[in-house]
């Protein structure tokens, strides 16, 4: 089915949660049968006003229709949601990867049979999903045993084999590889072709261009454009960020001749070093070694020694690079106490003044260091990240794993030009990173990972040819170039 006329979502949402407005009347309208982009900063507000149509967060107020129903936001949650025929799936993947597919798609919506659980019925239905969206699935394959983009996948398939009107994705390619999302966008464009709206959020206006068939753009809570498909993606650009967008940064100078190298591994598959002044990059599809290879240089593998020297950047910023309970104030702190110590006690002017110079550094909304980290907008939580550790003293080398992942373009811009500043003053800089545009961006030198080893590596003129990102691409996903 193609798109029709009919609104089959039209939701209007007002969210507030202390002193912090999450959603001002915001609204969305979609079409069934059409691919709808959500775009904006973080901190817009795009998550929560479509958590609300989901039934994960709750409006102080507004109005909500689906499938022409208007649906009481006092008493809608997520059964509700899934009554009506909407699915979402999250940035990050949900699967329980010790579960077959059948076994998860199974979870919360188990069918008994003779007071049994009937897998078999489980199956059956995820594998007729699959075979509609040309998307070949094994229901009884581990879920832990697939790559990202086939999990990415599975997941979607499973939404769909529910929502029979509205399917929500949150960040859908953060994690995959360009051939990946090249599949993903056209696995997309079927199930709306099929007469499911599909709800796309995403940061990447390439993305919007490529697929939406319209456009909605939030900022500081309020929806501020309705745009339609072919509106070129400065004009998105600049009704995301209300101006014009930032410039791409300068190209990062080469390294000084004779430059030392800082970071350095050689094992068997993977020989590496990076240069004072030096930016590398390291691309490829999460779960090929790229993690290894991060905790490896900044010191936490098992036995190993943090070095103060060495900024990390976390690839997940909520597991591993924040205290989501703790103020920002105590989030800056964290392994810098000794620049906030008076004697053995902690003085708490310098820990004010600390908090408001980082928090200044990269712009992190809203400059509150009693608020808690969780309050913040994922954009705004990696820029607290990236004050931290690149604002720590005497850094030599910064290992910087997926540092703009899910983050808007205002944001990405200036933590690249922080990773540039690092570079320029002497310091080494390792990206790990699966979005090509960052590496290309940033990089003098780009290596891909697959299976545990350097598949190739481009530098110079090299990285710069024409068929630079189909090089790197094949690498990623263990294709011989002449594949590529």
């Amino acid at each position: 089915m193609s798109a029709t006329s009919e609104l089959v979502l039209a939701v209007r949402a007002s969210k507030r949660y202390g002193d912090c407005v999450a959603l001002r009347d915001a609204r969305l309208e979609v079409k069934g049968g059409t691919v709808h982009a959500v775009v904006g900063e973080n901190g817009a507000g795009k998550s929560t006003l479509l958590k609300v149509v989901y039934g994960l967060v709750r409006a102080d107020a507004g109005e909500l229709t689906l499938g022409g129903d208007r649906v009481d936001l006092a008493r809608h949650g997520v059964v509700a949601a899934q009554a009506k025929g909407v699915g979402m799936v999250h940035q990050h993947g949900m699967l329980v990867p010790t579960l077959s597919l059948a076994e998860n798609a199974a979870l919360g919506h188990e069918r008994l049979r003779h007071g049994l659980l009937d897998l078999a019925a489980a199956e059956r239905e995820l594998e007729a999903a699959a075979s509609a969206l040309e998307q070949p699935l094994d229901g009884g394959a581990l879920a832990g045993a697939l790559t990202v983009g086939e999990q990415q996948r599975a997941e979607i398939v499973m939404a769909v084999a529910r929502a029979r009107r509205v399917l929500i994705l949150d960040e859908p390619t953060a994690l995959l590889a360009p051939r990946e999302v090249d599949r993903l966008l056209a696995m997309l464009r079927m199930i709306a072709d099929a007469g499911c709206a599909v709800v796309l959020v995403t940061h990447k206006l390439d993305e919007v261009a490529a697929v939406a068939d319209a456009v909605t753009v939030l900022r500081a809570g309020a929806t501020v454009a309705e745009l339609p498909r072919g509106t070129p993606t400065q004009d998105v650009a600049r009704a995301m960020v209300g101006g014009e967008p930032p410039p791409p940064g300068a190209a990062p100078p080469p390294p000084a001749a004779g430059a030392p190298v800082v970071l350095a591994v050689r094992r068997p598959g993977v020989e590496l070093e990076v240069k004072a002044g030096e930016i590398v990059g390291i691309a490829g599809i999460e779960g090929n070694g790229q993690r290894e290879l991060v905790h490896g240089l900044a010191g936490l593998a098992p036995g190993a020694t943090r070095d103060p020297t060495v900024a990390h950047v976390a690839e997940d910023r909520q597991l591993h690079g924040l205290v989501l309970d703790g103020t920002l104030a105590d989030n800056v702190m964290l392994g810098r106490d000794a620049e906030v110590r008076r004697g053995w006690r902690i003085d708490r002017e310098r820990v004010r003044a600390l908090t408001e110079r980082s928090l200044a550094a990269l712009d992190v909304r809203p400059p509150a260091p009693a608020l808690p980290a969780r309050a913040l907008s994922g954009g705004n939580q990696q820029k607290l990240v990236v004050a931290r550790e690149l604002g720590r003293p005497g850094v030599r080398a910064v290992v910087a794993a997926q540092p703009t992942r899910g983050v808007d373009i205002a944001a990405q811009a200036v933590i690249h030009d922080r990773l540039r500043a690092a570079a320029e003053a002497g310091v080494a800089v390792l990206v790990v990173s699966a979005d090509l545009d960052e590496l290309f961006a940033l990089c003098h030198r780009v290596a891909v990972m697959h299976r545990g080893a350097i598949a190739g590596e481009l530098a110079g003129d090299e990285l710069r040819a024409p068929d630079a990102r189909a090089r790197l691409g094949a690498w990623m996903v263990g294709a011989r170039m002449e594949d590529a």
